[in-house]
């Protein structure tokens, strides 16, 4: 009997999130920590929500995020000049050190997960999977 593709694709996604904890626990982050601040680096000054919504979390689990990489001094969150009762959230020199290290561990995961593929491969592969993933929007 066939593997169901879904089984696939989880066990691939279990595997590189595992492999991902790994290579970021020296660093005393979490993948969803990781996340928050590499995102944080591509939208500086984003709020905790839009940070969820860009780290596949919810906003809940953001709030501890948030609090947790403060508490480490990765990321200083202040009153928004316009919006008083909003937070603006930045990197701090050590956030972004932490991200640096953090970018460079998590590259090497990946570069393993895919080793042995060609670059056309790994197109196709990545074309595929957003194909599957608009046919469940269509």
């Amino acid at each position: 009997m066939q593997e169901r593709l879904g089984l696939v694709i989880k066990r691939a996604e279990r595997a590189m999130m595992s492999a991902k904890e790994q290579a970021l626990r020296p660093l005393d982050l979490t993948v969803p920590q990781f996340a928050a601040l590499s995102n944080l680096a591509q939208h500086p000054g984003a709020n905790g929500a839009e940070l969820a919504r860009q780290s596949l979390v919810t906003p809940q689990n953001m709030t501890t995020i948030l609090s947790n990489l403060e508490s480490k001094g990765y990321i200083a969150r202040t009153p928004h000049p316009y919006h008083r009762k909003m937070l603006e959230t930045k990197l701090t020199p050590e956030g972004l050190e932490v991200l640096r290290r953090g970018e460079q561990s998590t590259l090497e995961v990946e570069q393993r997960f895919a080793k042995g593929l060609t670059a056309q491969q790994r197109e196709q592969l990545s074309q595929a999977l957003e194909f599957m993933i608009q046919n469940l929007y269509d």
